[in-house]
């Protein structure tokens, strides 16, 4: 079975160090490296491409950032925030900047591996007493287009989805592994809160996108 590769940023040294004691001591959790502010997770996830990256959401160069950075440029990676922060505003922003999961700092060691385990298994978590405010925030009425919250690369998917193109075929187009465009539809479900490419497409082609790609 293959390890899950791990990527740890925290510009707390002591409780850097922590963390990556924590998860190396397991057996099926591997840490290829760490870093000590936003951009420099970024230069780790692209040279490691690991499965997960803990972050900090607000350690210099900021955290939020280095998520929306890292989901833009490997899409395969799922990220978790690894936070002092209880702040309505920082979790929805990680949600939106692609993280996968948010946990609070003081997570016993135990718990923290098995988050981490259930985020690269394609899972989501919220620290438990966070899930209520995230809902409450969520369930505001929506301001702009249903569009507004995907990136370029994601409305572009979206788009080649709403022409009628398969995976494959938009991979194609694009010049990007199949897996990687699946990744990508999995972010613009979730954006979108649809539970297919279907129901994405649809909502796309209501917004206006498709309709000058139905030609290969």
């Amino acid at each position: 079975m293959d390890r899950i590769r791990v990527i740890v940023a925290d510009d707390h040294p002591l409780f850097l160090d922590g963390v990556v004691v924590a998860l190396s001591a397991t057996d099926d959790i591997e840490v290829v490296g760490h870093a000590t502010d936003g951009p420099g997770a970024l230069r780790l996830a692209l040279e490691q491409l690991p499965d997960v990256a803990v972050l900090d959401v607000n350690m210099a160069g900021s955290g939020l950032q280095a998520a929306r950075n890292i989901a833009i440029a490997c899409p395969a990676t799922r990220i978790m925030m690894l936070t002092v922060s209880e702040d309505e505003d920082d979790i929805m922003a990680a949600m939106k900047a692609g993280a996968s999961g948010y946990a609070l700092k003081g997570i016993p060691s135990r718990e923290l591996v098995g988050v981490v385990r259930s985020i690269a298994a394609g899972d989501v978590y919220m620290a438990p007493g966070l899930a209520w405010g995230l809902l409450r925030e969520m369930s505001k009425p929506r301001v702009g287009g249903p569009l507004d919250e995907l990136s370029a690369r994601e409305r572009e998917v979206l788009e080649l989805v709403a022409a009628g193109l398969s995976n494959a075929e938009i991979g194609t187009r694009l010049g990007l592994a199949e897996k990687t465009i699946k990744h990508y539809m999995t972010n613009v479900l979730g954006k979108l809160h649809v539970s297919s490419r279907v129901e994405a497409a649809l909502v796309g082609y209501r917004a206006g996108v498709g309709r000058d790609n139905t030609q290969a």
